[in-house]
């Protein structure tokens, strides 16, 4: 029987459920357990995909690509889904399925697609049962693909919103099926601390608690959000007030590294407790923890510190780029350094070009994913000041393309050349709509999307850092470099590096310096103890670049 761990949020959004709730899904790796998990997202958006990254954060990208066919005939490529998932990727090292993601667009688009096929044999369609009933048939749905020993549930939202009430009725009603002993509610709470009386406040997660037992809930273990860890009193009145036991009140304090908190959980013996009200043997290995423990200590104890420019036009949350942040860490991590990020809106290079020459404090420059118009003209300027110093630079997916486009105009002198996205009338389209991609009148799910094969050339910074000729890495784009043009560029010191298997454009690189663009998602793959191939290479490159700048060898370009 495969044990069902549900977990809700409290009191306000952005608490850290997705990092909780990977931690726990760690702990119990810790004792060997098989774990999945499962994002549920009361939005009603069939897929993140359409959504601003200002808005919602990342669009994080799986490895496959699910067919969703809510009714025979109508199928919706869905590869796209909630940032939260590489959060679970990167904890746990597994392959997220994008069936794990449960959107409430999802739900009611099959509720209703099946409505109009006649389905409902003449009944009136209702939220009880027709909609729980959707939803529990998809979480068991999900449970049954890779049959773990613990499935993980997190619930996005808040407890008291209107958008979760329906997904936390058919919770309640899973866990009277599915019976004692198969099932934890674990609720994931704020306990803010006041400075002006010095005290940690307990009612905010009393009310949350109040309001999730109203919807017939109890939760088994709070985890609390603070600054600092618990002090026992305010544990002991967390366990009084929400009737818990006062072991089930777990302190989640603010902390370096996100990696280190399923050590907390571990030191506060949250997984026992788990084992224990899951009916699981508590076999602790140590030889797991003490690999993870070790993956910390990499975090936590740098000898040198990088500065690295992000540019992008979504720079006002950080979580618009969680995957290359992290991505970068982890490669920072691997070498004994910490990599500090300097988010720049590329908007500012537009409004005063005087301004790129900040760009020259940095140890490395990367130029971000996007889509449209706005601010890429900044962005553009960022990867010619790039070149022209020969400061290391990577360019991700659209980061490549304007990279592409920052070359054509310096080497072969066309200032309006440009992507057909950007400009549809460009005298120079250097990037391109896709082939397959002319006449698509839908967005959601028609990008290329997931996984592919790409094949990299040898003798290449690209070859250097893969060591292999075939590599597999995950795609999100519609336009893509015209090869017309790549070849032009080709006498001007471009090298394309990398084609997909279909002979798309995946990688160019500039002979001298190391300067590099990927068509393609390399940060999504990238792991706290297996950082990715090319991010090592970029930071390695980063490092050095430091190093050669405080001994006076790099000099920047008065061109």
């Amino acid at each position: 029987m495969v044990r069902i761990i549900f977990i809700t949020g409290g009191v306000l959004s952005g608490l850290g459920k997705g990092v909780a709730a990977a931690s726990i899904g760690k702990i119990l790796q810790f004792r060997g357990y098989t774990v999945d998990m499962m994002k549920i997202d009361p939005y009603l958006n069939v897929d993140p995909g359409t959504l601003n990254p200002i808005e919602h954060g990342e669009v994080f990208v799986c490895e496959e690509v699910w067919k969703f066919e809510p009714v025979p005939g109508y199928i919706y490529n869905i590869a796209e889904v909630d940032q939260d998932f590489g959060t679970y990727e990167r904890f746990l090292d597994i392959n997220m399925h994008p069936q794990n993601n449960i959107t409430s667009g999802q739900v009611y688009l099959a509720i209703v697609l099946k409505e109009r096929f006649g389905d409902f044999l003449g009944k009136t369609v209702q939220v009880i049962p027709h909609v729980t009933d959707e939803i529990k048939k998809r979480i068991l749905r999900a449970v049954k693909r890779k049959n773990p020993d613990v499935f993980i549930i997190e619930v996005g939202g808040t407890v008291g919103d209107i958008e979760t009430m329906p997904y936390l009725e058919a919770i309640r009603q899973l866990r009277i099926e599915l019976g004692k002993n198969n099932t934890v509610l674990i609720h994931v709470t704020l306990v803010p601390y006041l400075d002006t009386v010095g005290q940690h406040k307990t009612k905010p997660t009393q009310h949350s608690v109040r309001t999730l037992q109203s919807m017939g809930l109890q939760p088994d273990i709070i985890i609390a959000r603070s600054n600092t860890i618990l002090p026992e009193d305010i544990k002991e009145k967390i366990s009084l007030f929400s009737n818990v036991s006062r072991e089930a009140v777990i302190s989640d304090p603010d902390i370096e590294t996100i990696y280190e908190l399923p050590l907390i959980f571990e030191q506060q013996n949250l997984g026992s407790l788990l084992c224990r009200l899951l009916n699981l043997e508590d076999s602790l290995h140590i030889d797991k923890l003490k690999e993870w423990e070790g993956v910390v200590n990499r975090f936590k104890n740098p000898s040198r510190i990088i500065d690295i420019a992000v540019v992008g036009k979504y720079c006002k949350i950080v979580d618009s780029y969680i995957s290359i942040n992290e991505a970068l860490k982890h490669a920072a991590a691997y070498y004994n350094s910490k990599v500090k990020l300097h988010f720049l809106e590329s908007e500012m290079f537009e409004e005063d070009s005087r301004k790129l020459s900040i760009l020259s404090n940095y140890d490395g420059i990367l130029l971000t994913p996007g889509f449209g118009e706005r601010g890429t003209e900044g962005m553009i300027a960022s990867a010619r000041y790039a070149i022209k110093n020969k400061i290391p630079f990577l360019g991700i997916c659209f980061g490549a393309q304007l990279l592409f486009i920052a070359f054509v105009r310096e080497y072969l002198k066309l200032e309006e050349a440009n992507s057909t996205e950007i400009n549809p009338y460009t005298p120079h389209p250097v990037v391109d709509l896709l082939e397959e991609q002319r006449g698509l009148k839908s967005k959601g799910g028609t990008m290329m999307l997931g996984s592919m094969k790409i094949l990299l050339k040898k003798n290449t910074k690209l070859y250097e850092a893969y060591r292999s000729e075939i590599i597999y890495e995950r795609f999100r784009h519609r336009y893509n470099i015209n090869p017309e043009y790549a070849r032009k560029c080709e006498e001007h010191g471009l090298v394309i590096s990398a084609y997909t298997e279909g002979g798309y454009i995946a990688g160019i690189e500039l002979r001298d310096g190391w300067i590099v663009g990927v068509q393609f998602h390399p940060e999504f793959k990238s792991r706290p103890n297996k950082p990715s191939p090319i991010y090592l290479q970029y930071i390695m490159n980063a490092i050095k670049y430091s190093e050669d700048k405080k001994t006076g060898e790099h000099k920047l370009s008065t061109h």
